[in-house]
């Protein structure tokens, strides 16, 4: 959700000074000399709302390049939210009257991608307060900041910061208090009559995983030999343990039952991920979707049956097959290397879309990360700032605070591979944040126009675009997780409005698109209350852009040209789809003739 929350718990607030911006770009691949007059007076508007956000949430800023925030933690003051509130809507204002004035088109778009961000932030806090107790997972937070700057991807001048975020997180640093006796003041002057609890399964499993982000946070700061950081790592376990017990006796007993949202809250967070249809047209083509791929799995089961001498041709008994071709864990990044590669040389021969100079970065996840997310993703570059940080491939073998019955069997075996590829990383994920460094655009469009239609859609319209040049194998899996993305964008409404339940959803899960039980359970949560609206926005994502690109290639005829009309798609950045299909028809179309 692209609320205010969503800003604290994402990070995806991203501000500074009007001059520290200014340097920042300079030094990022949208040099000012590079950039036409539009982007710069888009910029001088963006940078306002960026400076506005720093001074509220600074990690935020720091995860997305701007150095002077590295070390700086987020205000957890009892009046952040009225004072944040107060400039929100001045700065909206701002931003509309200069919309009534400025006459160039990409100006126009950029100063409503603004005005949407603050009237998310404005609606999501608005409604929160009226609904929700405040609770925040500190000792993942903390963990996700931590991170941002002991990585891989982080240039290694930064790194040094993270002694000075975690003592300000522990309070161990001059003038602080400890990040969890700060949520817990934010969390009682929260309540209220009428006021709705964290979900009970959400509070139990962030207690159980409390150890788990602990012990990760001492292995990054061993791991980039950070000096100095034993008091504040002692005051860290105390201060977790500490917190693992008031959560589960204060916050606990206030947990509700029941995982589903208000109404106006699950509708805003189907806005914030851009989907823009009634949950019913969403829910009908999603059902009919489900039985077209469902259709195309039963085709190919018998063809893969044959190929390799099986018995039994239906299609749960080819998938139990395909799933005994285990990844050993020590080999599961050489393999995937190895499939990636295979997918470049295809994308090259068939000529797909343009692919970047460097190698793909993949490494293998931690525990902490695992327990975190245990699906393999793609962790994103750095986006302003950037010298040659590249975006990440991060594998999974599974969730470490999993019970055995919960165990996963989706994403290490061999046919898994080429379609998770595909989607995380080239021509998918990786791809597309790598021309939004390499190509610049807009600090609006770069930060603020983030949704989730876009980049999911792309990453599955990426896996149809190479689903010819796959092993059959590799085809059926795609197939399959093409269905879990049909299944999502009806599951997830559903869910929410009370049309079916966990235990039915569950079954469609497990018995029509055979996916664990580790998985299954991970989805529904998801659906449920860990990001209620968003799984929806891949099919509806997809959906669209399959649609924007039959229209084009019907506009065009034998002048289309695939990698021309999906590297104009990558150029636009993250932009809402509506105003995708704008560019599409308005420059690239006429061009093309």
């Amino acid at each position: 959700m692209r609320t205010l929350t969503a800003v604290i718990a994402l990070a995806v607030a991203m501000p500074l000074s009007p001059a520290a911006a200014q340097n920042s770009v300079q030094d990022s691949a949208q040099a000012p000399a590079q950039s036409p007059a539009w982007v710069e007076t888009s910029n001088a508007y963006t940078k306002k709302l960026i400076d506005f956000q720093a001074r509220f949430f600074p990690t935020g800023a720091s995860s997305s390049g701007y150095e002077q925030y590295d070390g700086l933690v987020n205000d957890m003051a009892l009046d952040r939210d009225e004072r944040y509130l107060a400039g929100a809507q001045a700065l909206r204002a701002e931003f509309a009257a200069a919309l009534s004035r400025e006459s160039d088109a990409n100006v126009r778009q950029d100063l409503q991608i603004l005005i949407n961000s603050l009237d998310q932030d404005i609606e999501g806090l608005r409604l929160s307060r009226q609904y929700m107790l405040e609770f925040s997972e500190v000792p993942q937070s903390i963990f996700y900041s931590v991170g941002q700057l002991l990585s891989d991807q982080t240039a290694a001048n930064r790194r040094g910061k993270a002694l000075e975020l975690l003592q300000r997180y522990t309070g161990t640093f001059p003038d602080t208090e400890p990040m969890t006796e700060l949520a817990k003041r934010r969390f009682d002057a929260s309540r209220g009559d009428g006021k709705m609890g964290p979900y009970d399964v959400e509070v139990r499993e962030s207690i159980e995983k409390i150890p788990t982000f602990a012990a990760g946070i001492r292995e990054l700061f061993a791991k980039y030999e950070i000096a100095g950081a034993e008091a504040a790592l002692d005051a860290m376990d105390a201060q977790f343990a500490d917190y693992a017990t008031w959560t589960r006796d204060t916050v606990l007993p206030l947990a509700r039952n029941d995982p589903r949202l208000p109404p106006e809250l699950y509708a805003l967070s189907l806005k914030a991920v851009g989907i823009d249809a009634a949950s019913e047209e969403t829910i009908a083509q999603a059902r009919r979707g489900f039985y077209e791929v469902r259709a195309q799995m039963e085709a190919l089961a018998p063809q893969i049956a044959a190929k390799h001498g099986w018995s039994e041709t239906d299609y749960a008994s080819v998938m139990r097959r395909l799933k005994e071709t285990k990844i050993p864990d020590g080999e599961i990044e050489e393999f995937y290397r190895g499939i990636n590669r295979q997918l470049e040389e295809q994308i090259r021969e068939h000529d797909v879309v343009a692919l970047p100079g460097t190698e793909l970065s993949m490494r293998v996840a931690s525990q902490a990360e695992s327990a975190a997310q245990p699906a393999p993703h793609m962790r994103p570059p750095r986006l302003i700032g950037n010298t040659g940080e590249q975006g990440t491939f991060v594998l999974t073998t599974g969730n470490p605070t999993a019970s055995a019955e919960d165990a996963y069997d989706d994403f290490n075996h061999a046919a898994a591979a080429w379609t998770l590829s595909a989607h995380e990383a080239r021509p998918g994920h990786e791809l597309q944040f790598a021309a939004l460094v390499e190509q610049g655009v807009s600090l609006a469009r770069l930060l603020y126009a983030f949704n989730s239609v876009n980049v999911e859609g792309w990453a599955l319209y990426a896996e149809a675009e190479m689903l010819p040049y796959e092993p059959i194998e590799g085809q059926f899996i795609a197939q399959q997780f093409r269905l879990l993305r049909t299944a999502r964008a009806f599951l997830d409404p559903m869910l929410n409005l009370g049309m079916i339940s966990r235990e039915d959803a569950g079954r469609v899960l497990r018995e029509e698109a055979l996916f664990s039980p580790g998985m299954v359970k991970q989805e529904l949560d998801r659906y449920q209350y860990r990001s209620p609206g968003q799984a929806g926005s891949y099919y509806y994502g997809y959906r669209r852009l399959i649609d924007l690109r039959i229209e084009t290639e019907l506009a065009l005829g034998d002048k289309f040209d695939k990698r021309a009309f999906n590297d104009f798609l990558l150029s636009q950045g993250i932009i809402p789809l509506e105003l995708m299909a704008q560019a599409v028809r308005e420059q690239f179309v006429p061009a093309q003739r």
